[in-house]
């Protein structure tokens, strides 16, 4: 059974439409990322399932029981929210731990719960300052901790890494599902990193206009992004997007005509945008059948990864990732790319859809 069940969920402030008729279902015990640019109501969808604010429309159900009209307090989730709201006159010690005093549990068994998260969280060396001595990496941490320590069947976490510095926020990413797994908690966790969305979500829910443009696993959102706009959202450096019409299985690249195999045939004609990750597209010096020209304007190694800028003769920009060699650092010039078919995604032009091949 779904422990969160959100239906047709609907709100506005004044004329702004933030949240528009929007449905989602979270099973026991996964990890559901919200994700989405600054703005589109990700925090408000929070604050709508924790009970801060009401819905104009809609259902919320809350481990089998509608919360829609319930007092906060009655909902049964751990929330941390972007702003800490931590407590200033306790250290972040009893912030951590306020949840289990509220509720008299033993001291032992607090002090056994928030050291762990503590440590966990590598906070434990400030268990004993206040807010106001804590960085705001440390203030989010704790923050985090809080809603943890009681091991909540539900979490709520809103961009709980947002103000942790760039070395934990890695390490974060790596411990953070095995944590929130150990929880057993169902999470919905809000973040505007798509690095992050992929590396903690069971599932993600792109959120874009006041609604879910796409639900489904990491991968599955990556490979076959349903739309132009969640494609853009994913990737760095992001998806190349050139318009046009297949004709008979190819599509035209700077005049070549480069293959998209037969699933794609029946769309000939068809105003499309064609989507090639940079990952997909190969180099080689000389020409060869499918492979369209280019000329190598900026070459960046980043370690892992050389990202190539590249222009094609009629003066289309295309990014080129590559696997990062270090004695083999490509210089800018011509060249020529390419790449698989079973790769390529195409979109409708006039919709943003993509558009499924053909068996």
């Amino acid at each position: 059974m779904a422990q969160i069940e959100l239906n047709r969920l609907s709100k506005s402030f004044k004329k702004n439409h933030v949240i528009n008729d929007l449905s989602l279902s979270a099973e026991e015990g996964e990890i559901v990322c919200i994700f989405g640019p600054s703005g589109v109501g990700k925090t408000v969808l929070l604050r709508l399932i924790a009970g801060v604010e009401e819905p104009d429309r809609g259902d919320i159900c809350l481990n089998g029981r509608d919360v829609t009209e319930a007092a906060p307090e009655t909902r049964g989730v751990g929330i941390a929210f972007q702003n800490f709201a931590l407590f200033p006159h306790m250290s972040a010690y009893d912030n951590i731990g306020s949840a289990l005093t509220a509720r008299e549990r033993d001291k032992n068994v607090i002090r056994i719960k928030v050291e762990r998260v503590a440590k966990l969280l590598k906070i434990s060396h400030v268990l004993q300052q206040a807010p106001r001595e804590l960085s705001n990496g440390q203030k989010q941490r704790t923050a985090l901790a809080r809603a943890l320590v009681a091991d909540p069947k539900i979490l709520l976490l809103d961009d709980p890494l947002r103000n942790v510095d760039a070395k934990l926020r890695y390490e974060m990413r790596l411990e953070l599902p095995s944590l929130l797994k150990a929880s057993g908690s169902t999470v919905l966790y809000v973040t505007q990193d798509y690095k992050e969305a992929m590396a903690l979500g069971d599932r993600i829910a792109v959120l874009i206009d006041g609604g879910f443009a796409q639900i489904a696993a990491p991968s599955e959102i990556y490979r076959r992004p349903a739309t132009l706009e969640v494609a853009r959202l994913f990737g760095d450096p992001t998806i190349n997007l050139i318009p046009g019409r297949p004709d008979g299985g190819s599509f035209a690249i700077a005049g070549v005509a480069v293959p998209l195999g037969p699933t794609y045939a029946s769309e000939t004609g068809r105003a499309c945008v064609l989507g090639l990750r940079p990952e997909s597209l190969k180099l080689s010096s000389q020409a060869k059948p499918g492979a369209f020209p280019v000329e190598i304007i900026a070459v960046t190694p980043l370690n892992e990864k050389v990202v190539l800028l590249a222009h094609t003769p009629d003066g289309r920009e295309i990014f080129i990732a590559e696997a990062g060699v270090e004695d083999e650092r490509r210089a800018p010039g011509p060249a020529f790319a390419h790449f698989d078919p079973a790769e390529a995604l195409l979109f409708d032009e006039a919709s943003g859809q993509r558009i499924e091949p053909a068996l």
